[in-house]
């Protein structure tokens, strides 16, 4: 049975603590409903929508915790006693069991297959986040940040001054094992290499300072913080237990530029008339040239076979004799033995009779 369903705009009635978090993440309203079934279980859950789905992959990054384990639930989920979390498209879900069974997962595996799922750029993921190692990667420590109130809820390692999300940044952290310990990775990605390269000056020389200074931006535990930039990206690895293990990390970091090139969409038929036409002077070429060779072929040995044995298989006198109708011999006697209306035919008992010269 369906009880009563809430619906809302506002973030604080989502998440009160963490409003300004879904606003980065461009939230847009929330729902809210409880399931009772005829024994007296219960399922509580709460959807909160966004504007695409990377909105909805950072919140469930940001509400993601290590000690969940992984679930077969919509795009991706994660559960952790009686609570499921999972995203499908655009659509943050949190449901909470009163008893959670094998057919608790089934039913929410149900009903994500019935969430609609956005289209075209609103489709998208980030996709500087596959950038990210997969080796000695912690799971469910990876958080996909869009704005400040999310970094600093992450302990992140850097400020949000030096992240600057005004200027449409957007970052990913996450914590790896290494042979001398745990350490903390987190990639800025920047709409151009140019700002990337500003800001990592302004990265070098917060690093270089012993202590903040006014303008300056802070940065968390300078002496085990190693940087490099890659592209548009830069690569942040804190608290690694030596320096080879830091560059490690961030040697695995290496960004590639994929090129997408976008062409108005053909004509079909005039690009299936172009091939006909285009077969056809090639088989007419293929023809020609098999006639060139057959016909030089055919002479060449014609001229072979004579020189090396004249008058023996071609142009043999036998074979030379043909039919003459020996026309001027009969005009010639036509004109001797004519009269004054002209040349007499020759008198032949042969025509007429069905024979054939």
């Amino acid at each position: 049975m369906l009880g009563a369903a809430a619906t809302s705009t506002d973030a604080a009635v989502a998440d009160p603590a963490n409003a300004a978090v879904l606003k980065e993440y461009r939230f847009t309203d929330v729902a809210s409903a409880t399931y009772t079934r005829e024994d007296g279980r219960t399922l509580k859950i709460r959807a909160a929508r966004f504007a695409d789905s990377s909105g909805a992959f950072g919140a469930y990054t940001f509400y993601l915790q290590p000690e969940m384990k992984k679930e077969d639930v919509g795009d991706q989920a994660s559960s952790m006693g009686e609570r499921v979390l999972f995203y499908r498209g655009q659509v943050l879900a949190d449901a909470v069991f009163s008893q959670q069974t094998a057919m608790s997962v089934a039913q929410l595996r149900e009903l994500a297959g019935d969430l609609p799922k956005p289209t075209g750029s609103a489709a998208n993921l980030p996709t500087f986040i596959e950038f990210m190692p997969r080796r000695d990667y912690i799971a469910n420590t990876q958080k996909y940040l869009v704005g400040p109130a999310a970094l600093n809820a992450c302990n992140a390692p850097v400020s949000a001054d030096v992240a600057d999300f005004k200027n449409s940044s957007e970052a990913t952290l996450a914590r790896y094992d290494t042979p001398t310990g745990e350490a903390t990775l987190m990639l800025i990605a920047y709409p151009t290499p140019q700002m990337a390269a500003d800001h990592m000056r302004r990265i070098e020389v917060a690093h270089q300072q012993s202590a903040p200074q006014a303008g300056v931006a802070a940065i968390e535990d300078a002496g085990t913080f190693f940087y490099k930039r890659t592209g548009p990206i830069i690569a942040i690895a804190t608290k690694p237990g030596s320096e080879g293990d830091a560059k490690s990390l961030l040697g695995r970091v290496n960004y590639e530029a994929s090129v997408t090139w976008n062409t108005a969409a053909e004509n079909t038929e005039v690009r299936d008339l172009t091939k006909l036409i285009l077969n056809v002077v090639v088989l007419c070429a293929i023809l020609a040239a098999l006639a060139i060779v057959a016909g030089v072929a055919f002479g060449g040995f014609r001229i072979l076979m004579k020189r090396l044995y004249p008058d023996k298989i071609f142009d043999r006198p036998e074979q030379m004799e043909f039919i003459s109708l020996h026309l001027t011999e009969t005009v010639v006697k036509g004109m001797a033995g004519g009269s004054e209306t002209g040349p007499q035919a020759p008198e032949n008992p042969a025509w007429g009779k069905g024979k054939y010269l």
